[in-house]
């Protein structure tokens, strides 16, 4: 009897022995994943100054803008390595992957000159870590004033006296695939506890023009400028889509509009890979 309970005293140690050693091999990857830490990642979309406060296009209308209607779907932004070189329009290598669910309408015209960026979403939680590559789509908006479009463009022109109203729809939809964001500043570094954004940024100018960059510049060569979408107005008004565009629009001003339409997303001032779907 003696020695049975001996022998049980030991099997009990073992066991307690053995579930000390499993669960000091599980501390480790525990504090590993740990290590790393969360915090908060919100995505932007910026419209630039040349939505909120007007421009001059190139062949010298002064544009302003009531609305500018696009539908964001599919965004999601990668923790990208090898960094992501949109010239290659290859996929994404994210190892690391965080998005938006659903879609989001947004106005790029709302708010005043000084405005920032406009958040898309509520900020979502992240790893921790350097979001250097998003991705994007603009979908048809399903419902509402711009129904049946990805983007619609709403403001008014003026020139030598004159004023045109003008309303442009894009029923063509896309996706843009950018990397690390350009500009003053880094973007997308998400620290423990801490909460980084990530900006999906619209040129406008490049469809448009800028009376402020030369004549010669690549931007205003490719860009149609205004007068072809003017020379479309019935009593001062222009309201188009893409459809009547392609009839009525010469064909070289058509064919820069549909050059330039995919180039619209940026991440600050890097290009995207760009997808017309």
């Amino acid at each position: 009897m003696k020695k049975l309970i001996s022998m049980l005293v030991l099997l009990i140690f073992a066991v307690v022995a053995l579930a000390g050693c499993g669960s000091s091999g599980q501390e480790p990857a525990h504090e590993e994943n740990n290590a790393a830490g969360a915090g908060m990642l919100q995505f932007t979309a910026n419209p630039e100054d040349f939505i909120r406060q007007g421009f001059v296009t190139k062949d010298g209308w002064k544009l302003t803008f009531e609305n500018i209607y696009v539908n964001l779907a599919n965004v999601t932004a990668y923790q990208s390595d090898p960094p992501y070189d949109p010239d290659t329009g290859s996929e994404v290598s994210g190892k690391v992957v965080v998005g938006l669910e659903g879609m989001s309408i947004i106005d790029l015209a709302e708010g005043d000159e000084n405005a920032p960026p406009i958040l898309v979403a509520e900020a979502v939680e992240a790893p921790a870590g350097h979001y250097n590559a998003i991705s994007w789509d603009m979908a048809k908006i399903a419902t509402g004033p711009a129904a049946g479009y990805s983007l619609v463009i709403n403001g008014k022109a003026e020139k030598d006296g004159r004023t045109i109203g003008f309303i442009i729809k894009d029923e063509n939809e896309y996706g843009y695939t950018g990397g690390e964001y350009i500009g003053d500043e880094r973007k997308g570094i998400v620290t423990e506890g801490g909460t980084a954004d990530i900006e999906m940024t619209f040129h406008f100018d490049h469809i448009f023009g800028d009376a402020g960059t030369p004549a010669d510049d690549e931007l205003n060569v490719g860009a149609p400028g205004f007068e072809p979408f003017a020379a479309l107005a019935e009593r001062d008004t222009v309201d188009v889509d893409m459809a009547i565009m392609k009839e009525k629009m010469p064909a070289e001003d058509f064919a820069k509009l549909e050059a330039m339409l995919p180039t619209l997303g940026h991440v600050g001032e890097g290009h995207c890979h760009a997808v017309v779907r």
